[in-house]
């Protein structure tokens, strides 16, 4: 994950009758028709999107509102696997040195984050790092969190080797090989900006990554690792041509995107690239450099990915992150494997103690067990089916799931009302979208129910402007603020011929069951 920008510039063939068709000519500019069959073969949709989210560092997973926002998200999306920094942090006490100058290791907090993981339903994706302060090359060389982790280089290979084969060997013995070949190990995080102090970047990681890579192998074959888990999409061919001319292992392929990473960033290139599309032209770049690669088939995984890297209020904590969220979907299918959102929730503290519930945070419950409009987002897009209809809208996804039953995304994306830290009060630009939507090959008896998110419908923000935005909300409207955020109750709505019409306003998101 990186820091907001004032942070960072601190420190930086199937025939055609047999498919969906879906005619998406706009009768005027504001509406949009669609034709589905309901009997359309389809192509998969695994829910790759839900498959994994990041969080705040190892050591918050130990507090209680962390495994309750855990658990209220696993709920609404059934996700499998977290991701956070910091496993080898001084505040987890895994590594220590005796006076002697011996190393010892204490696994107390370590079996303590991942039993809790697992209590919850939900396995470790376990980012290695960051520098053990016992074992680095340099104690001085902090990196600019709030809680400042190592990000040096070892100072000898051999004892960093050592804690690897020390560090698997453990998670064996405790969870047994069967479950532990379940989770993923990715080496560092983001090598290639302000997380790692080797010099020249890319060769010393290289370095650290092949270290890595071969101990927990030595330990068994079966344990999955993989990188280079760079920012902004970079280093996929010089990794993947490295670990073949090394015959080093590689078991997956990671990198982040943002949305407001920009294309000199990510494509050496001076075009503009909306916010909208940054996170899937990314993966579309990465997929076909896999596809290059001496390693076509290796899985993609994003590993971290949001509409911003910044804390923008504007962004992340409204309705605007229900249409980015349903296009992301929409653009990234069939291109990768995995895609970890950063972060589930705002138990978080990079930028240090969370002052306000809706400060621009990366989550989808705010502070305080406050449920953002992105949360129900999730929920809504986790009633997609697993099969997806061809559609020619790029305002809509049509799936079917295996009950037979249709579920469609329709939304109206507008940008940001504001693309600052300081939040900008005010309703999305722009007008209504109307959608006129023709589903062939129901049910005679079919209908539709219809769940929306907008700014009047699962969106706690509104509420939260009213009372004039305090830091410090009273218990009486933390209360009043969770209720504002649940997901707004469904509608039914009788189809006739299994035809509908239904508006969705600027930034507003609407999901339709068809049973």
């Amino acid at each position: 994950m990186r820091l907001p920008t004032a942070f960072r510039h601190l420190l930086l063939g199937l025939c055609a009758s047999a498919l969906l068709v879906a005619s998406a000519t706009a009768a005027t500019p504001d509406t949009v028709r669609i034709r589905v069959d309901a009997q359309a073969a389809g192509t998969p949709l695994p829910h790759f999107w839900e498959t994994m989210f990041g969080s705040g560092r190892a050591s918050l997973s130990l507090r209680d509102d962390y495994r309750k926002d855990l658990d209220a998200v696993r709920e609404a999306t059934g996700f499998s696997y977290i991701r956070f920094h910091g496993i080898f942090d001084h505040d987890v006490g895994m590594v220590n040195r005796d006076p002697d100058g011996s190393i010892r290791y204490n696994f107390s907090y370590v079996d303590q984050i991942y039993d809790g993981l697992l209590d919850h339903g939900v396995k470790p994706f376990i980012e290695l790092g960051f520098m053990p302060p016992a074992l680095t090359s340099d104690p001085n060389e902090l990196q600019e969190f709030w809680y400042h982790p190592n990000r040096a280089p070892p100072k000898s290979y051999a004892e960093w080797d050592a804690m690897i084969t020390a560090f698997a060997r453990h998670l064996v013995a405790r969870y047994g090989i069967d479950e532990v070949a379940s989770w993923y190990f990715e080496v560092w995080n983001e090598p290639n900006i302000g997380f790692w102090a080797g010099e020249p970047k890319q060769s010393t990681y290289f370095t650290l990554y092949d270290h890595t890579a071969r101990a927990l192998k030595a330990v068994s074959p079966r344990l999955r690792v993989g990188g280079p888990a760079t920012a902004q999409g970079a280093w996929a061919t010089d990794f993947l041509a490295h670990t073949k001319k090394n015959s080093v292992p590689v078991d997956f392929l990671s990198t982040h995107v943002y949305g407001d990473d920009t294309a000199q960033n990510v494509f050496h290139s001076d075009e503009h690239i909306p916010r909208r599309d940054m996170v899937c032209r990314t993966v579309d770049k990465v997929h076909k450099e896999i596809l290059a690669s001496p390693y076509p088939q290796m899985p993609l995984v994003f590993s971290e990915y949001n509409a911003s890297y910044a804390n923008l209020p504007n962004v992340t904590d409204t309705v605007f992150m229900g249409p980015w969220m349903a296009n992301t979907i929409r653009e990234c299918a069939g291109k990768i494997q995995i895609m970890s959102y950063w972060s589930f929730s705002d138990v978080f503290e990079e930028q240090g103690i969370v002052r306000n519930p809706f400060y621009g945070g990366f989550g989808l419950i705010a502070a305080r067990r406050i449920p953002k409009p992105a949360f129900n987002a999730f929920a809504m897009l986790h009633k997609l089916g697993d099969r997806q209809l061809k559609s020619s809208s790029d305002s809509a996804l049509a799936t079917r799931r295996d009950d037979g039953t249709v579920v469609l995304a329709l939304w109206n994306y507008a940008p940001p009302v504001g693309d600052t830290a300081s939040y900008t009060p005010g309703k999305p630009k722009g007008t209504n979208k109307h959608f006129s939507v023709d589903v062939r090959h129901l049910a005679a008896d079919a209908h539709a129910t219809v769940w929306r998110l907008d700014e009047d419908h699962g969106n706690a923000v509104a509420a939260f402007d009213r009372m004039g935005r305090p830091d410090s909300p009273s218990r009486a409207q933390i209360a009043a603020l969770r209720n504002a955020g649940e997901m707004a109750a469904p509608q039914r709505v009788e189809l006739q011929g299994g035809k509908f019409e239904i508006d969705v306003p600027p930034q507003g998101l609407v999901v339709v069951e068809l049973r």
